[in-house]
């Protein structure tokens, strides 16, 4: 199932075919349509296969026992270190692959679409928690947690549209300090200038900043 999802993810829905999804699988055309109808069935089953096995990563990252603004800061490294591992193995910058399919289906299968949503629903829901825990502790001001929490990850989500467009990884430096900035609070010491780190940090800024640049110049008429 990972193999396919990354067939998707790499690819696109619809110029993947099923003579594909089969050579890569490994298995013959006839077993396919044995345990599936077509290739949506698929897809919305390789959607929860792999939901499921991300799942747990995401209930360590969130567990009520780590502190909110820890679980929002190690959230940001863990989606931009997710980011970095993949283009390593795929040679690009892949992005969010719910986004990616989801701009694809959307109009096309209600089935898939409403599977994405439910999947980035549950994004929302760890984000929503981490943020009402932050406002019940003083971390931040968030009396309506469901409402910022849709804020950070619709930000997030563009950053990492962003990076597949340009294929750049460097959009995502930014990501941990705007995802604090949206929350009001200060950047936990780990990414704040002149704490540990610092100079990586400082690096990356600047690289980030360059980066930006120079996709607006190259936009000038």
């Amino acid at each position: 199932m990972t193999a396919v999802a990354e067939l998707f993810w790499t690819v696109s829905y619809d110029r993947t075919t099923v003579d594909q999804i089969c050579e890569r699988a490994g298995v013959k055309k006839g077993s396919f349509y044995h345990f599936f109808a077509d290739k949506a069935e698929l897809v919305d089953a390789s959607l929860e296969r792999e939901w499921e096995k991300y799942r747990p990563k995401l209930d360590a990252i969130f567990s009520a026992s780590v502190p909110p603004a820890e679980r929002i800061r190690a959230h940001c490294e863990f989606v931009v270190q997710e980011q970095r591992d993949l283009k390593a193995c795929h040679g690009h910058v892949l992005g969010c692959p719910l986004c990616t399919l989801g701009t694809e289906i959307s109009t096309q299968d209600g089935t898939l679409r409403r599977r994405v949503q439910g999947i980035l629903e549950h994004g929302i829901g760890y984000l929503t928690t981490a943020i009402r825990d932050g406002h019940a502790g003083g971390d931040w001001q968030a009396p309506d947690a469901r409402a910022k929490a849709e804020r950070i990850h619709t930000y997030q989500l563009g950053l990492m549209i962003q990076a597949r467009i340009y294929d750049d990884l460097g959009v995502l430096a930014e990501l941990t300090r705007g995802t604090f900035e949206l929350l009001g609070a200060a950047v936990p010491e780990s990414t704040r200038v002149g704490g540990p780190g610092a100079a990586k940090t400082k690096t990356k800024t600047k690289t980030a900043r360059v980066t930006a640049k120079t996709r607006a110049e190259n936009r000038r008429p």
